[in-house]
């Protein structure tokens, strides 16, 4: 992500390392839910560039049991570690400026060793020199590659809904 930025050196820059992201799927064998508070997630105001980096093996669920077969089975978190995005946001902003603004998402999720154009809104809100943002979007698993075995497939919802929390801060 880094390199992604390099060009914009002077630039003010906003950054986090305890972004959230968390995921849910409803399903009649049991809800599935996990959440991750280490994202690190950097956003340039002056291009509306923005990406987001995590490590699967951040995801905690409510049984110790679900996060490893999570970890294992379907994420496969030792051969595709991390997943990331990378795009800009859109809409009428100016994120120098305080105020709340709503705006559209656009980029790419590699999850899985698979990149996908994701596409979402998504509020940012300018407030005491930090910018809070909140986005809620769908993934399909089967989009990248994820195996449901077939012994569960029917139970398990086709598609998981993912929320985006972050309050950047201003790098120094």
């Amino acid at each position: 992500m880094i390199l992604l930025f390099s060009g914009n050196a002077f630039c003010q820059v906003y950054l986090t390392k305890t972004g959230f992201i968390g995921f849910y799927s409803k399903t009649p064998l049991e809800d599935i839910q996990a959440e991750n508070n280490q994202v690190y997630a950097i956003l340039d105001p002056a291009s509306h560039h923005l990406a987001f980096a995590l490590l699967l093996k951040g995801f905690i669920f409510p049984r110790e049991l679900m996060q490893e077969h999570f970890n294992e089975n379907y994420a496969e978190s030792d051969k595709y570690p991390k997943a990331t995005f990378s795009g800009s946001c859109s809409g009428e902003m100016d994120l120098s400026k305080e105020g709340i603004y709503q705006v559209v998402i656009k980029g790419e999720l590699n999850l899985h060793g698979v990149t996908r154009p994701i596409e979402t809104t998504a509020q940012l809100e300018v407030k005491n020199d930090r910018i809070l943002g909140t986005a809620f979007f769908k993934i399909i698993p089967e989009n990248f590659d994820i195996s449901i075995p077939e012994v569960v497939r029917g139970k398990i919802a086709k598609d998981i809904d993912v929320k985006v929390r972050t309050v950047w801060m201003r790098s120094k």
